[in-house]
């Protein structure tokens, strides 16, 4: 016969190990949110950042006024539109990218319409060191904006998937944290940049 001694310490040490094994978990999903939410604020600084390259480079009087009209345009566009925050005492709680995409997407092919591959070679045999920085700093953002959306689709991903787990839903460790999107858009840069 089981003492009842040893029986209710083995329950309390049950009942502990599951309180430290939710405890961990709602822990750790809170620290997944909290990244979701750091790289998409990365994500709106890299966006920024590329728009306002496509406006200098535009403005530097490089391509031909079409397309630096279009490429002004988007830029500007891009710039005008901002990642949604419906909660305004926490700058990063619930934000979530307003429906950008086609913007985005938007300004990723108006670069590569202005710079087909014969017109950055043009640019670059030209020399002027203000035209081949701003095609550098157009260059650079887009890369940076495909590894920011990149690493805020891989922190969805990972929120999601242990946002599934039965216990996690079970217990509702997410409590009332919205459940974050993906973001997809158009980012390819002109090919002539990427080499």
């Amino acid at each position: 016969m089981v003492d009842v001694l040893q029986l209710a310490t083995f329950v309390i040490i049950v009942l502990i190990g599951v309180a430290w094994y939710l405890s961990y978990s709602a822990a750790r999903l809170d620290r997944l949110h909290a990244k979701v939410e750091g790289a998409m604020s990365a994500l709106d600084a890299q966006l920024v950042r590329r728009a306002e390259a496509a406006l200098e480079l535009a403005n530097s009087g490089a391509l031909d006024p079409a397309s630096a009209l279009l490429v002004a345009d988007a830029a500007t566009e891009s710039l005008e539109r901002t990642t949604e925050q419906p909660v305004t005492d926490d700058l990063l709680d619930g934000q979530h990218f307003g429906g950008r995409e086609v913007v985005e997407s938007d300004l990723s092919a108006a670069l590569r319409a202005a710079l087909p591959d014969d017109v950055v070679a043009a640019l670059h045999e030209d020399g002027d060191e203000l035209v081949t920085d701003s095609l550098g700093r157009v260059a650079g953002t887009g890369l940076r904006v495909r590894l920011a959306r990149r690493f805020h689709n891989d922190a969805v991903h990972e929120v999601r998937r242990v946002r599934a787990k039965r216990s996690v839903r079970l217990f509702r460790l997410a409590g009332y944290a919205a459940l974050p999107e993906r973001v997809e858009f158009d980012d390819d840069a002109p090919p002539a940049l990427g080499r």
